[in-house]
């Protein structure tokens, strides 16, 4: 039974939203450009691949532990908590450089494998407690909370430092303490029997024997694979276009986001489902052929909108795809068939997004991902040297001001007496990388627009 909403209510889980993906967002923008100035860039790809892994297995743990034995405040408390202590030691590892590698990526893991229950329990409080109708409202403080961390981390000039990981561990543990002190929100399947066909989705699956959702489904988890490009580069891409503080520069894509989020009502009724999903699918295109083409001259306007283009990829496709999915689900299996599409774009599909994006293997082989056309998508062999070029020429310089580091957002330049051959080379080697998502992303899309067909999805 759901309490009555309050003001009061309503402040405090904006509160707990805002923490929530503060922690999150102060480290995952970032960090491969963090780890690949500090020593760590072969595990850069392992540490990206903790969230979809998390993922995948977080829907069993909320449906095998925290909707059945213990009230959703305290498990989400004591699992922040613990993640603030894994990313502390994250965070004390890290400056030892290659040779603790693969445990950092073990230990965020565990971090994430403690994170990501944690949204669905942070829903789960929030709809107990608030109108269905307040919940935007609330959540909307989540897109804020990540963005505030880019700020942060930009005007305290750390976008490539690993300081990133001790902000993430102070804030897990503040919202961890903080969570105790939310309302009290009883397990909601507590004496209810287990069922384990609902926990593996069974259910939902039957939703495939629909042509249209099918292709929805295989659709969403597909464009998902080039999306892993966006997260785990697109802060390595900036730096090496002269970006001091692309932390700052990546929160234009959540501030797009929160704009975007607010049209989609309108948008719906004027486009429909099909069309709003295609132009989330297009735009993903366009982000990535924006990349492509500024790299060479390091065009900002290029570059920036390519950025905030991430606010009509994510709330056209995503949000549409969460609605859509809410329509064709019947109403007792609704819960699952929104799992499902996690499990399918966050878990499966970004696992391999980011598995490509940095060159790895099929899941327990040593065969490589097809991740390369020819010379498309092959990693810039010359990024590393004029990182490190760009490293060594600002040793030594007097640290940037806050307003400075703040303002890095649209600033950007590099330092004098840089080789301008190592700057040409490296951006013609993202020219050729990021044309090969954008060339996955387009195949998605007209697979998307011909396959599809629903009339009764905007009934």
């Amino acid at each position: 039974m759901s309490a009555t909403p309050s003001a009061s209510n309503q402040v405090r889980l904006s509160v707990m939203m805002f923490l929530q993906f503060f922690a999150w967002g102060s480290w995952f923008a970032t960090l491969a450009l963090a780890m690949g100035a500090n020593g760590l860039g072969k595990f850069i790809g392992g540490a990206y691949e903790s969230a979809p892994i998390a993922a995948i297995f977080a829907p069993l743990f909320l449906g095998l532990v925290a909707d059945r034995l213990f009230s959703s405040e305290r498990v989400m408390g004591v699992l922040m908590l613990t993640g603030g202590l894994i990313m502390a030691a994250i965070a004390i590892l890290a400056p030892q450089g290659a040779a603790k590698g693969g445990l950092i990526v073990q230990l965020m893991i565990a971090y994430m494998l403690c994170y990501m229950p944690t949204l669905g329990l942070g829903n789960s409080i929030a709809f107990t407690h608030l109108k269905q109708a307040e919940f935007p409202k609330t959540r909307v403080w989540g897109t804020i909370g990540w963005i505030v961390a880019g700020l942060a981390v930009g005007a305290a000039g750390w976008s490539a430092s690993l300081g990133i990981f001790w902000l993430s561990s102070i804030s897990s543990v503040l919202l961890g303490l903080y969570s105790f002190t939310l309302p009290h929100t009883p397990p909601p399947a507590k004496d209810k029997p287990l069922n384990l066909g609902s926990l593996l989705m069974v259910d939902a699956l039957k939703l495939f024997k629909e042509p249209a959702f099918l292709v929805f489904a295989l659709c969403s988890m597909l464009i998902c694979i080039p999306l892993g490009y966006y997260f785990g580069q697109t802060s390595a891409f900036l730096g090496a276009t002269g970006y001091s503080e692309p932390a700052s520069a990546m929160t234009l894509g959540q501030m797009s986001e929160i704009g975007f989020m607010l049209l989609i009502p309108f948008f719906f009724k004027k486009l429909g489902v099909k069309w709003m999903l295609l132009i989330g699918m297009v735009c993903w295109v366009a982000r990535y052929a924006l990349f492509a083409f500024g790299a060479p001259d390091q065009v900002a306007w290029m570059l920036l909108l390519g950025v905030a283009l991430h606010g009509i990829c994510y709330d056209f496709f995503f949000v549409t795809g969460f609605i859509y999915t809410d329509k064709k689900a019947p109403a007792e299996i609704r819960g699952q068939a929104q799992s499902l599409i996690v499990f399918l774009t966050q878990g499966l599909g970004m696992f391999f997004g980011f598995r490509m994006a940095f060159g790895g293997n099929w899941p327990f082989t040593n065969t490589a991902l097809p991740n390369t056309f020819g010379a498309y998508g092959v990693a810039p062999a010359s990024h590393a040297p004029l990182m490190e070029a760009i490293k060594v020429l600002n040793a030594g310089k007097p640290a940037p001001s806050f307003l400075d580091s703040l303002t890095g957002m649209f600033g950007k330049g590099f330092p004098s007496g840089l080789d301008s051959a190592l700057v040409s080379a490296a951006g013609a080697g993202w020219k050729l990388y990021w044309l090969f998502p954008a060339g996955m992303a387009a195949v998605i899309a007209v697979i998307f627009f011909l396959a599809f067909w629903d009339r009764t999805a905007d009934d």
